[in-house]
């Protein structure tokens, strides 16, 4: 039971580590398309093999750990780390494409940066990180109110996206650098989305409620309840 627990542990860390990898890798994306910065841009292409290998490792020790699971709750922490693993690879996956973005960017005449990109990069990463804080703590309270912030995220993907638009219309020139700004945006909703998905896998961890798919978090069923009507 000791050395379960012990590994248990390991599985947990090793998480932890490549969630690390992945926000450095976002970080470093948006970074290197602020900064027009060619080099940064191929650094982070090429650290994705990292994160990916994590998810490998993770899977193997997970499933290795299903066997030997006591409890219930033990089933779903290891199950829940799987699927958290295989969501923060995809945020790796989108790292890559932002970078890839910023190297095709970066050999192009400057273009000013749309303000909201940098702001959606800093709700998702926060989201993100909040999502993971929420998971080592075990606090579904932190999870279900973080879950509605990826509609505001979706809200500035959906302003950057009129901008460009306004602006390739104006200036067809631009086309080419608005579309590589709006693929940097749709990236970055999708690691919003990806923070979401994590901070549900919490709920489920904790409370054993899988509420994917639903569209409501317990303030909105409350609401329902009570006569009201959710958003």
């Amino acid at each position: 039971m000791v050395h379960f627990e012990h590994e248990l542990t390991g599985l947990k860390n090793a998480l932890l580590t490549m969630a690390s990898h992945a926000e450095s890798a976002v970080k470093q994306a948006i970074d290197a398309v602020t900064n027009r910065d060619y080099d940064l841009a191929l650094r982070v292409r090429a650290g994705d093999s990292v994160i990916d290998h994590f998810e490998v490792e993770l899977d193997e020790l997970a499933i290795r750990l299903l066997a030997k699971a006591p409890l219930a709750g033990d089933l779903r922490l290891i199950a829940v780390t799987m699927k958290i693993s295989q969501n923060l690879e995809r945020v790796g996956d989108e790292a890559t494409k932002i970078a890839k973005r910023a190297r095709d960017l970066s050999q192009e005449p400057p273009l000013k940066l749309p303000p909201a990109i940098p702001q959606m990069a800093d709700l998702a990463l926060q989201m993100l990180r909040t999502a993971l804080d929420a998971f080592v703590s075990q606090d579904t309270a932190t999870a279900r109110a973080l879950i509605p912030k990826d509609k505001q995220v979706d809200a500035l993907n959906k302003e950057v996206h009129r901008q460009l638009a306004n602006q390739m219309i104006e200036d067809p020139e631009t086309i080419s650098r608005c579309l590589n700004f709006m693929v940097v945006a749709k990236s970055l909703e999708r690691i919003a989305d990806h923070a979401k998905n994590v901070a549900e896998e919490v709920v489920y961890l904790c409370e054993a409620e899988d509420i994917r798919h639903s569209g409501k978090t317990k303030a909105t069923l409350l609401s329902d309840e009570r006569g009201g009507h959710a958003e």
